[in-house]
């Protein structure tokens, strides 16, 4: 049984673009006909699961292409075939595949973890030339303190000393 349609025309778009480079090695070029809100500039992450274990996931604190579409396009090529963690995605594994599409807010700056909600807040955290970020309401991630921990891993830091942290909302799109 495949994953089916994503319900999103945001998941739709990453599914189009991932397929379109896997099978074809193209570009998919931003359509026209897409709501206006792909229209405006934002950063954003696509993800990929497949039988619900992560497959993929890349994304841009701050956008960096001209349209919403433009860095949804991006960014699903990068998950499926660009994240460090995973060998690209194969034409076979393409009908499995699950979209989400986040689109983040810009960040803001936090002085410390004080009422930070990690089902609500992502986090970054940037400090000595590295960043590390995390997305909100994330299976298994519960704490601010476990948020922090994950972040500062993925930033290749060993302690919060000397780092500061922002926080960021999404609207998630599947």
């Amino acid at each position: 049984m495949n994953a089916g349609e994503p319900s999103s025309p945001h998941a739709r778009l990453a599914r189009a673009a991932l397929e379109e480079y896997v099978r074809r090695g193209r570009v998919l070029p931003a359509p026209d006909d897409v709501p206006e809100d792909l229209l405006r500039r934002a950063a954003c992450f696509v993800s990929l699961k497949k039988d619900g274990a992560l497959r993929g996931c890349i994304g841009t604190i701050e956008p960096v292409e001209e349209t919403l579409a433009a860095e949804i396009i991006a960014n699903a090529i990068s998950a499926g075939t660009r994240d460090p963690r995973f060998l690209p995605v194969t034409p076979e594994e393409l009908p499995w595949l699950q979209y989400s599409v986040d689109v983040l807010t810009p960040p803001e700056p936090i002085p410390d973890l004080t009422g930070h909600d990690p089902k609500r807040y992502g986090l970054i955290v940037e400090g000595f030339g590295r960043r590390g970020l995390l997305l909100p309401d994330l299976e298994g991630v519960d704490t601010p303190e476990q948020q922090l921990a994950i972040c500062l891993s993925k930033a290749g830091l060993s302690s919060p000393r000397g780092i500061r942290l922002y926080r960021f909302t999404v609207q998630r799109y599947r």
